[in-house]
């Protein structure tokens, strides 16, 4: 399972969803979502914008948990 890291990084850079929608060009609900739902499923597209607004890879936007059951 892919969790995103958006929400920790925009608190580290202490960007807020406000400014992260309007910087990213991603609608409000969308980052909204993301930051309370760190497991949601996001378009690629929508990883690029987030991860150039926050100056950083789409690589460290997310987190490969390993399901055990696998």
């Amino acid at each position: 399972m892919i969790r995103l890291k958006v929400r920790e990084i925009a608190e580290q850079k202490h960007i807020s969803m406000t400014r992260l929608s309007r910087i990213a060009d991603v609608n409000y609900k969308t980052v909204q979502a993301i930051f309370h739902d760190p497991h949601r499923d996001v378009a690629y597209s929508t990883l690029l914008k987030l991860a150039k607004a926050l100056g950083v890879s789409v690589d460290d936007l997310a987190d490969v948990e390993l399901d055990d059951s696998l």
